[in-house]
Formats: C-alpha cells, sequence, structure tokens
C-alpha cells in the first residue's frame, strides 16, 4: 500500500531534477505537506540522459547568479546527503571560428565581470594551451570560465530527493496524476493513479507546481493553464575509452554545433544542430522511462564529421554510444517559471531547453522563495511563465517553432536576432500597407511589428553583425525625420487594457503610484509598484470616460499586468478587458506632427485645446479617431488610436497627406533609438520589479500625497534612507562602438555596475546606454563627478554620463 496522504500543502508533478530541487527547497523553508510525485521513476523522463554540463555565465545578470547558486548548491550536497554528485570544476573552453563569434565570446567575458565570472579572454595559441586535443583550423580565440565543470545528473537529483525527505517531504515513485479538480482560478487537488493500475486516490491541494518536463504542456492543459513547451530529439555520441586520455575541460565549438566532454576516458559528443528533430507531437507514450529514440545517423552525420576533424583523436575512437533522447524546448529558449496566468494556484518549472542540471538548482531556490512570500524575489522576467501568449501553446506552432529554438542554443547570439520559423501569426491592421511601403518585420509576443523600411532597391531582410548592420543608416534616416521632420510608426502592438465599472478610480489609485483623479481625457504616466517600490508594469493610463480608463503597456507584458491587475481586483467592482486588438495605432511624431495633423482633421491641435497629456476624440478623413498627445521619443506628437473597421483608411488619409510635409514611415528601431537619446527607460531592461522607482529617476510620476497605495510605504522609506543607486545616462565618446546591453560600467578604473539597455544616438552622435550606479550616501554631484568608461568585449571606453536628458533635457519638444 502506498499510503499516500489525502491533503497537502503543495503537490509538485514530476520527479526530474528540477522537481526535486522545487521540493528540496519548499522543504528547506520550513514548507511541511510537501508531496512529490513521478509517474515511473525519479529521473526517468530527460533527466537521466543529460550531459551534466555546469555553466555559470548566463544571458543576464540574475539568471547568471542563478546559476553559480546552482553550482554552490552541487558542491555541498554530498556532504549534506552522503548522494556523490560527480561534480568536478574543469572548468570549460569556448572557441571561436570566426570574428563575429569572437566579438559575441568577448562581449560575454566583459558581461562575465560585469557579473563576478572569473574568465579569461584566450588567444589561438592559449586556446590550444588550455585543450591541446584541438586542430587550430579557422580558431580565431576563445575564452575560458574556470570555475565551470561537469558532474552526474541522476545522482544530484536523487541527492536533492534525499534532502527533501530528510526535512520532511514526500517524494513518491510510481504514481501517475491522472486529473486535477478546480474550483473558479484554483486547483483544489489531484487524482493519482498507481503505475501498476492496483491504486488510486485523490489529494486535496492548496498549490501544485507543474515540473513535468516534456509531459509540461499536457499536465498544464490537465490544470487549465498554458505551457508552451515541445520536446525536440538531442544527440549526443560516447566513445570507447581513449589511450591516454585524462581529465579535460568542457569545450564548446558553437560555430560547429558542438559540446564535447572527457568522462573517465571516454569523450561525450553533443550537438545543438539549426534544424532540429521535433519529437511527440501525438503524445509521449504513456510507457516512457529511461526510453530511448530510434538512431538517426544521417542526420548526426554532418556533426560527427566535423567533430573528427577539431578533434583527430576521435578519427580512430571506436563509438560506445549513440545515443538519441529527448529535451523539451520553448518557443524563445528561456525556460518557464512562476505562477501561471489562467490560475492562481499553479506553479510551473518547466521546458528547460538542455541546461536543466545548471538551471535546476536556481530555478528550485527561486520559485521556492517566490511561492513562500507572494512576491518573486528579484527579476525574473525573462523566465517568467506569463510572458506567453495564449496562441504560443498552439500545437502546430510549438512544432514549427521547436526546430529553430534547440539550434539557437549554439547559433551566433546576434544582436537584433529574429526568430525565422513560425512567423506571421498576429498582425496589426497596417500589416499589408506596411510591407508595400518596405518594411521589414521583426516579432514581438507573437506581433510582427515593422521594424524599420527597406529602400526600394534594397534586400528586405536583416543581415546579422556585432557591427553596424545592414539597417543602420535606414533607422538613422528614420530617427533624423522624427527628431527634424515627421514621422510616422505603428504601435498597435502596445498592450491596451479597458478597466471600467463604478470602482476604477479607486481601483487605479490603489495598485498605481500616479493620481487617477484627473478629468476625462486626461492621460497619466505612472508605474505599478510592489510592495518594495520595485516597478511591475510602466504604463499610461487615459481616462475615457467617468467609469472607463484605457492603461496602455508594452506588447510583451500585457498578459502578465492583466493577471496581476485581476488577481488584485478584490471586491473592487471594475472589469478589465483586453483590447488590444480591437484598435490600430498610428504615432504621428516629429516637429512637423501637428500640420500633418491639420491636414488629415478639422479638430483642434493647439495647446489651448489638445495640450500634451491629453486625449480627444477628432474626425480622422471621412472616419473618426482619438488621438492622445504623448510621446516615446520626445518630439511633438500624437498616437492616434483607430477602431481596426476604419484603421485601414486611416493609414491611407495619413500616409497620403504626409507627403506635403515630408513625413516618412518609421520602425521600432528608430522608435528605441529616439527613446534612449531623451532617457526614457525601458520596461524589462531599465526597469523591473527590483528597480526602486526612485532609484530608476521616476518620482516625479509617483504622487505619495494620495492615501495609501501599493508601494507607497516602501517609497517614503526610501526618500528617508536616501538612494543606494541612480540610472544615468552615457554617451560613448568615440562615435565608432555600439552598444547594446549587460556591457560593464567602469566609475574611475572599477566596474560598479553594467548597462541595462543600449542603442546608438544618430542625433548626439554616439551609442547611449543606461544602467544604474551605486551611490549610497552620495549626492547627484558626486555620481556626476566621477569619470566613466563602459567595456566593449575588453576594451575600455570613456563615457560622458548625465542623470537628465542629454536631448532635449527640459521636455519642451514635446509641449511645442
Amino acid at each position: 500500500m502506498m499510503n499516500l496522504p489525502t491533503s497537502a500543502r503543495v503537490v509538485i508533478i514530476g520527479g526530474g531534477v528540477v522537481g526535486c530541487s522545487v521540493a528540496y527547497h519548499l522543504a528547506k523553508l520550513g514548507w511541511s505537506d510537501v508531496v512529490l510525485l513521478e509517474r515511473k521513476q525519479l529521473t526517468s523522463g530527460t533527466t537521466w540522459h543529460a550531459a551534466g554540463l555546469i555553466g555559470q555565465l548566463r544571458a543576464s545578470s540574475n539568471m547568471t547568479k542563478l546559476a553559480r547558486y546552482t553550482a554552490e548548491l552541487y558542491a555541498g550536497l554530498e556532504a549534506e546527503t552522503g548522494v556523490a554528485t560527480g561534480l568536478r570544476q574543469v572548468g570549460s573552453v569556448s572557441a571561436a571560428l570566426t570574428a563575429e563569434r569572437l566579438e559575441e565570446m568577448y562581449r560575454s567575458a566583459a558581461m562575465a565581470r560585469a557579473f563576478g565570472v572569473p574568465v579569461e579572454e584566450l588567444s589561438p595559441a592559449e586556446v590550444k594551451e588550455r585543450y591541446p586535443h584541438l586542430n587550430l583550423d579557422s580558431v580565431t580565440g576563445g575564452v575560458w570560465l574556470p570555475t565551470d565543470g561537469q558532474a552526474d545528473p541522476a545522482n544530484i537529483a536523487l541527492a536533492l530527493a534525499k534532502g527533501a525527505r530528510q526535512r520532511g517531504a514526500r517524494v513518491q515513485e510510481r504514481v501517475r496524476v491522472t486529473g486535477m479538480t478546480k474550483a473558479g482560478r484554483r486547483v483544489t487537488g489531484v487524482d493519482w493513479a498507481s503505475d501498476d493500475g492496483k491504486e488510486s486516490g485523490h489529494i486535496e491541494a492548496e498549490m501544485i507546481v507543474n515540473c513535468a518536463g516534456m509531459w509540461g504542456h499536457e499536465v498544464g492543459r490537465m490544470a487549465g493553464t498554458n505551457i508552451p513547451l515541445h520536446a525536440c530529439e538531442h544527440f549526443y555520441i560516447v566513445t570507447e575509452p581513449v589511450e591516454g586520455l585524462t581529465q579535460m575541460p568542457v569545450l564548446r565549438v558553437p560555430d560547429e554545433c558542438t559540446y564535447y566532454k572527457e568522462d573517465a576516458g571516454k569523450m561525450l559528443v553533443g550537438a545543438f544542430e539549426p534544424v532540429s528533430k521535433p519529437w511527440g507531437m501525438n503524445g509521449i507514450p504513456d510507457t516512457f522511462e529511461f526510453d530511448q529514440l530510434p538512431e538517426d545517423f544521417d542526420h548526426f552525420e554532418p556533426i560527427l564529421e566535423a567533430a573528427c576533424n577539431r578533434l583527430p583523436m576521435l578519427a580512430t575512437a571506436g563509438i560506445h554510444t549513440f545515443f538519441n533522447g529527448p529535451e523539451s524546448f520553448t518557443p524563445d529558449d528561456a525556460y518557464h517559471l512562476g505562477l501561471a496566468p489562467e490560475m492562481d494556484n499553479v506553479w510551473v518549472a518547466a521546458g528547460f531547453n538542455s541546461i536543466g542540471i545548471q538551471s535546476a538548482g536556481g530555478a528550485g531556490h527561486a520559485l521556492s522563495q517566490w511561492m513562500d512570500s507572494g512576491e518573486k524575489p528579484f527579476d525574473l522576467g525573462d523566465v517568467d511563465i506569463a510572458r506567453m501568449q495564449p496562441f504560443q501553446g498552439n500545437k502546430t506552432y510549438l512544432f514549427e517553432r521547436s526546430k529553430e529554438t534547440l539550434g539557437l542554443l549554439y547559433a551566433d547570439h546576434f544582436p537584433y536576432r529574429q526568430k525565422a520559423t513560425a512567423r506571421g501569426i498576429r498582425r496589426t491592421p497596417f500589416h499589408a500597407q506596411l510591407l508595400e511601403q518596405g518594411a521589414v518585420m521583426g516579432e514581438a509576443a507573437g506581433w510582427e511589428r515593422a521594424n524599420w523600411f527597406a529602400q526600394p532597391e534594397q534586400e528586405r531582410e536583416y543581415r546579422y553583425s556585432w557591427k553596424r548592420q545592414n539597417w543602420f543608416e535606414n533607422a538613422a534616416a528614420e530617427h533624423q525625420a522624427i527628431r527634424t521632420g515627421v514621422g510616422m510608426y505603428d504601435m498597435s502592438s502596445f498592450g491596451k487594457l479597458r478597466v471600467e465599472g463604478p470602482d476604477s478610480e479607486a481601483f487605479l489609485n490603489y495598485i498605481g503610484a500616479g493620481d487617477f483623479s484627473v478629468p476625462v481625457g486626461r492621460i497619466v504616466y505612472t508605474q505599478f509598484l510592489n510592495s518594495r517600490g520595485g516597478i511591475e508594469a510602466d504604463v499610461t493610463v487615459t481616462r475615457l470616460s467617468e467609469t472607463a480608463y484605457l492603461v496602455v503597456t508594452p506588447a510583451s507584458t500585457r498578459l502578465a499586468d492583466q493577471t496581476r491587475m485581476e488577481r488584485l481586483k478584490g471586491d473592487y467592482q471594475v472589469v478589465i478587458t483586453d483590447v488590444t486588438a480591437g484598435e490600430g495605432v498610428l504615432a504621428v511624431m516629429g516637429p512637423k506632427a501637428r500640420d500633418v495633423m491639420q491636414a488629415v482633421s478639422p479638430g483642434d491641435f493647439t495647446n489651448d485645446t489638445n495640450p500634451f497629456g491629453t486625449a480627444q476624440e477628432i474626425e480622422l478623413g471621412m472616419g473618426m479617431a482619438r488621438v492622445h498627445r504623448v510621446s516615446y521619443v520626445g518630439e511633438l506628437g500624437w498616437e492616434i488610436y483607430v477602431s481596426a473597421d476604419m484603421a485601414g483608411h486611416a493609414f491611407e488619409v495619413l500616409h497620403g497627406a504626409g507627403q506635403a510635409h515630408g513625413l516618412k514611415l518609421c520602425g521600432m528601431h528608430a522608435m528605441d533609438t529616439c527613446r534612449i537619446e531623451k532617457g526614457f527607460r525601458h520596461f524589462g531592461h531599465d526597469i523591473t520589479c527590483e528597480d526602486h522607482v526612485l532609484e530608476a529617476g521616476l518620482g516625479f510620476a509617483v504622487k505619495t500625497g494620495k492615501p495609501d497605495f501599493i508601494g507607497r510605504d516602501a517609497v517614503l522609506r526610501k526618500k528617508d534612507a536616501g538612494l543606494e543607486a541612480r540610472m544615468v545616462q552615457f554617451r560613448l565618446t568615440d562615435p565608432e562602438p555600439l552598444l547594446y546591453h549587460n556591457e560593464p560600467v567602469l566609475r574611475d578604473g572599477q566596474i560598479v555596475g553594467h548597462l541595462s539597455s543600449g542603442a546608438y544616438g544618430h542625433h548626439l552622435g554616439g551609442a547611449i546606454g543606461m544602467g544604474y550606479v551605486p551611490c549610497k550616501g552620495e549626492s547627484a554631484v558626486d555620481v556626476l563627478a566621477s569619470g566613466y568608461e563602459v567595456d566593449i568585449a575588453g576594451t575600455r571606453v570613456s563615457a560622458e554620463a548625465s542623470l537628465r536628458p542629454m536631448y532635449d533635457p527640459s521636455g519642451a519638444r514635446a509641449k511645442a
């Protein structure tokens, strides 16, 4: 008899390394009544066949912190549990075969310095010194990460499970979750059945955690949640013992899609090939347990051929194992963590894109803290499940996208790189018209967005590079049109949430830091804060009537923002509706914007009738529109909201009339370069839930004079205690180098932080970056009295620093 409990505080579904980590960390926080259910045996899904690489450098500072936590956790597990984890800190060498890849690696090395990860840039000769077996043909250089390592994946999971059990958690194998009971937005319990079919039962649960790996999508549907992931086939070989082979660092040659690991005198060679093989389209077999997939030597042969050339010793080593096993991949190659948007007690940790072993410790740690306190412990936007759009759970979409995402792990991680598969799903009302005019599309939250406009004879696609890309001059011309004439761009993809009801004003005054007790037609720019004064959303809110407001938010955070608002609704009588697709939005921006508006409408666009920060209904051509006088680019302009049925007409009228005033169609890249010159913050980069609104320099948007709102106390405390960091705008004095984000910032020669965002300031004549500088006990004058540099791929470039916008610091241009 299994004697499973009939109730639990939490039921964790899935006994791979991630599920075991979540159980371990919850038990460590003192949670009792933790139950983990595994359908077969622990690790029998994908954990058991993982390569077990432990890397510490990730794409953002918080993901790197979590990877470092993982390595430290694994180092102590054996002493704590008595289970050997096989952890060896052998270091890793990454070798580049092109100049572009070397720049990527050297930029990563600079980022590692900013994040406190030991790193060394290598010349080709130094790569050979670190890895003598390597054929140096085409090698341009590399990087050495001494604290990287390798471990035994299955034993790590078993050690975590043992640690969880030692603290009172119940870890039960051979029990399958067969269904769930629900009430409203909560799962109330799980139905289970034993693997042999002889026993079944029900466990009431306060919450559940979906750690079901490649079954995550299916378990998600069972819980009424959307968990977009798809299994792909992942190949590696293990050689026969190689004579004289001793302990070696992990080796990665991403330009050949390969990684190499020495283990007990044998070599493991694995690959992340550019076009992968999705698996399990019709579901995963019920019997799946430690299963291998059929060999496909034809698929792997080109990789192996390159590997034998790169490591000549492989050519004479026999193949002991040809392995093919499934791994789950998400649409953006970032794992899923957090509270599922559709339910209020369903948590997720799944879809680890082949980096589950090196992520599991940190993911379990972060999720357990979030579950325990009810607030994210720090910014997890990269991996928050709420970033996924509802359509991304579509199986056909996941099948198509997963062909690309496996290979993207080792593809060049160029700035502005767009996904090539599963495109064209969400289109704004202006999509066809923009394409006719030469638009080159990018994608955000599934929306096709015009990023730049090609010249008539120019190819309409990206040519990626770490240097100036093929659209650099196009974006520069669009930028200058906005600064000196007039530009028009499509903002339809931005999230639009209608908040309506008798309590709409009181509700917004409670969740938002601004003052929403304003006349109809007034626009409020502000933030929604958390209890620590961190920024959960960056919004503009327009009062449409006595009982209705429109909240505008970034495209990629619309679902997260709406979900959070719904959870905070309580007893307020309000209805929150996503109306994003109902209206097209065109921004007409620049010194000549008023001339264009007056050419298409009899409306009054003067400062007396339509000053900055107000909206009005107008006639536009032969139709109707609502115009909002705000700007994300720092110029005179209007955002024009048109119902979807009249959007095509509005575009024709505006574009046609604009020609007499030199109107230029612009893309998202130009919007971004204009906003960074103006020092406007970018949500998700410059401002997140862990950045205090005052340190972000947004105190002007917070009205502490009004009664209690979320975050008010934290704002007042920070005012008393003083700032510990300030958001600073930087301009490189050399006009040539480019900034993207995460470049280290040096103050008087010492690394003090990193850039949160970067882009080129075409008007200011150099790359512009934003970033936080620690300043405890210092005045603004002190901060600016220092000398600043930015480390770009190992080269320090001097930078001017400013706490006020470098472009139009008084803000007069938008109010002209």
